[in-house]
């Protein structure tokens, strides 16, 4: 942690926290899918308040329920691959969404109206080495988020696939 970065907030450990992230996401999903994103389509909170950040929504598959989710996830592109990080605000372990995603890669996302079936993969070391800069040029605070968290936040590229 660098003398610049914010010190982790006791609040990240409260059990009301993730209750807060899900239905704050189901809220940002119902309104970006009725305007198409035009709404829920930026991220305007921290670091994205001075430079919004691009949001999609993943579809995703429950790893143990089977069940369809949707998650609104900052994102940035690198040529045809769309990545994701599983920041998850810098909490102890990773999200539910990430977990899904290592069980069943195959998923979907909605950029704006567009709607995409892609494969996931978790970025490899040398990957993630030369994808994470680009993502903190996107949004800085996946660097505090990390500073926050003893596990390596993994950065996942959505590659495209047909349906």
């Amino acid at each position: 942690m660098t003398a610049a970065t914010p010190p982790r907030p006791k609040q990240l450990d409260s059990p009301i926290l993730p209750k807060i992230f899900k239905y704050a996401g189901r809220a940002q999903v119902w309104v970006y899918k009725r305007t198409g994103g035009r709404i829920g389509g930026k991220w305007r909170i921290g670091a994205g308040f001075r430079k919004p950040v691009p949001t999609l929504l993943l579809e995703h598959r429950g790893r143990k329920s089977g069940a369809t989710y949707t998650t609104p996830l900052l994102y940035i592109t690198d040529g045809d691959d769309v990545v994701i990080v599983a920041s998850q605000g810098g909490l102890r372990h990773h999200p539910q969404w990430y977990r899904n995603l290592c069980a069943h890669p195959d998923a979907h996302i909605q950029i704006g109206r567009d709607r995409r079936a892609v494969h996931a993969v978790t970025a490899d070391p040398d990957q993630r080495a030369r994808l994470w800069p680009l993502l903190l040029d996107a949004y800085a605070d996946f660097d505090t988020y990390q500073s926050w968290t003893d596990r390596e936040i993994p950065v996942v590229v959505l590659r495209p696939r047909s349906y």
